[in-house]
């Protein structure tokens, strides 16, 4: 009697090992198709391979007044946009521009775009040091207006117009540069500002007002 029960309890032990057994696969096969892919990553392209493989130009005129200027300083302009910025960059003399190109080694294709605005801003009158500036940072950029956009100004008004933005050795302008981090060219009847698009506001409307006649300090 012992013996039936136990002949008859073993196919059963057989049966669950063997669900066991299938059950134990299919976890594991269910564990093994819940591992997601691993995706893949790229690296970004370079300048030179974004544009095709084809070199990129920009062409930045030299106005006859800051042709001499550009050549006693052209060596503080070629250094950072060749060295920092990897931007290829040569005088033409006979176009009297400057023209820049991009180089295999570009890191980024924003680097000739800012490499050119550095260069204009020479060009416009703002000092070395201050136009290096637009090569580093990301924000600032240049903004120019006529006087005549403000107010239609001629002969003597016009001459006092200039004098109130500038002010007595400069210091009207030192003053609107300095409590609003600009720097800004007044160049015969065309102002240069150069500085954060907040910043340029500030500043325009300083100037603005004084160009309408509001004294100093106003």
């Amino acid at each position: 009697m012992d013996k039936a029960v136990s002949n008859e309890s073993e196919p059963m032990a057989v049966e669950q090992t063997n669900s066991q057994a299938a059950s134990g696969k299919t976890d594991s096969h269910h564990g093994a198709s819940s591992i997601a892919p691993v995706k893949p990553k790229f690296e970004p392209l370079t300048a030179y391979e974004s544009s095709g493989g084809q070199a990129e130009f920009r062409k930045v005129s030299v106005p006859p007044h800051r042709y001499t200027p550009l050549k006693k300083i052209w060596m503080e302009i070629y250094t950072p946009i060749y060295e920092q910025m990897k931007i290829d960059i040569r005088m033409n003399i006979k176009a009297r521009r400057v023209e820049l190109k991009t180089r295999p080694d570009t890191p980024e294709i924003g680097n000739l775009q800012k490499s050119a605005d550095f260069v204009h801003a020479f060009m416009l009158g703002f000092d070395v040091p201050d136009a290096i500036a637009l090569l580093r940072l990301d924000d600032l950029y240049v903004e120019s207006f006529e006087i005549k956009d403000v107010k239609t100004l001629r002969g003597e008004h016009l001459s006092r117009a200039i004098g109130r933005l500038t002010g007595k050795g400069g210091k009207t302008k030192f003053a609107i540069e300095n409590s609003t981090r600009t720097r800004i060219v007044i160049a015969d009847t065309r102002i240069h500002m150069l500085g954060s698009f907040l910043n340029i506001k500030v500043a325009r409307d300083a100037l603005c007002s004084l160009i309408l006649g509001s004294p100093a300090g106003k």
